[in-house]
């Protein structure tokens, strides 16, 4: 007998593989793109970094070159050869015979020469290892060369510009004819990088190319949106219920009641301020009342909260026999533990 693996069922997959196509094209993604996410070790943001081998079309005439590079990689690796060569001459001339130093005694050898050389680096390991770094930053290996030549030549025209200058104020031309070297050769590496692709013969590097998915960085940018703002939160009944009461006995008892929201029972409809009876209002009714001299209104521990005497009436909104529930005029409400000689309203 032989293992034999089964088949799969066209009817069965076919939906599946629509299905999957579907989302794909919902939400903009690709079939092999990589996920957005964080690397734990520093090999997968490493190979996050590479697109892996290049892909070949079956279809597309056979590219001749020298050896493993192309006719462009091999003309871009003789320009940057002869310009390094030229590098360590020096750039200025002051008269007289006073000769300046090169490019590499500064920084200026960094944009000038120093990134030019990583691009050309770049370019033949991508020739020699299929799994070598294949960007950088968000930059392929040909877009990190356009821009390095680029910035290169508008740097050594800058400092021709520069003698021109010095050359019209009465001065000397500064420029050795390093600069004018230098920059006729990073001019030829950007007409190799940027406008290659509608050269006839080093624009056959660029045609043929197979399709891959953008990686991450080359993807369009999310669109951002205002972030949606709180609503302000309303007051509540219960807030206002809480609003201060004006201390005076000209309200009746019942519309002093229905301002406190902590009343055990609904106020009665009493009209009269003083009760003429003689009768002292129920527990649960809101009454006014005047203590004789100035006493404490404690809290649940015995700490004072505030104080109520004879210049002000003060809002007792529970009886309990031996003492009042009093409710100051900012809310607040503690206990009035000596009710000897107080005057109801």
């Amino acid at each position: 007998m032989t293992d034999e693996k089964p088949t799969p069922d066209p009817d069965e997959t076919a939906p599946a593989a629509v299905a999957d196509a579907e989302t794909r094209a919902a939400t903009g993604t690709a079939p092999d793109s990589d996920p957005d996410v964080s690397y734990a070790t520093f090999t997968e943001a490493f190979e996050a970094m590479t697109d892996g081998p290049d892909g070949v079309d079956e279809a597309a005439p056979p590219q001749y070159g020298v050896g493993p590079f192309s006719v462009r990689e091999v003309s871009l690796g003789g320009i940057w050869l002869v310009a390094f060569v030229v590098s360590f001459f020096p750039i200025y001339s002051y008269g007289n015979g006073g000769w300046g130093t090169s490019v590499w005694t500064g920084l200026d050898w960094l944009l000038t020469v120093g990134v030019p050389t990583v691009a050309v680096f770049l370019l033949g390991l991508r020739r020699l290892s299929p799994q070598g770094i294949r960007r950088v930053g968000s930059l392929g290996i040909d877009q990190f060369a356009s821009v390095a030549f680029t910035v290169s030549a508008v740097i050594w025209l800058g400092i021709l510009w520069s003698s021109f200058v010095s050359l019209g104020g009465g001065s000397v031309f500064l420029a050795t004819w390093v600069v004018w070297v230098e920059f006729i050769l990073m001019l030829a590496g950007v007409v190799l990088t940027v406008f290659a692709p509608l050269l006839p013969t080093v624009g056959e590097d660029f045609r043929y190319r197979t399709e891959v998915p953008a990686h991450r960085y080359a993807r369009p940018a999310r669109p951002v949106i205002a972030r949606p703002v709180a609503d302000r939160p309303v007051a509540s009944a219960s807030a206002a219920s809480v609003a201060p009461v004006s201390p005076t006995p000209a309200v009746s008892l019942a519309d002093a009641a229905a301002e406190v929201h902590v009343a055990a029972t609904e106020p009665t409809t009493a009209t009269t301020v003083i009760d003429e009876t003689g009768v002292a209002p129920t527990a649960s009714q809101a009454f006014w009342a005047l203590a004789p001299v100035e006493r404490d209104v404690v809290d649940e521990n015995g700490t004072p909260l505030f104080r109520i005497g004879p210049t002000a009436w003060a809002l007792v909104i529970e009886d309990r026999g031996d003492s009042f529930v009093v409710r100051h005029e900012d809310g607040r409400i503690g206990y009035l533990t000596d009710v000897s000689g107080v005057t109801r309203g």
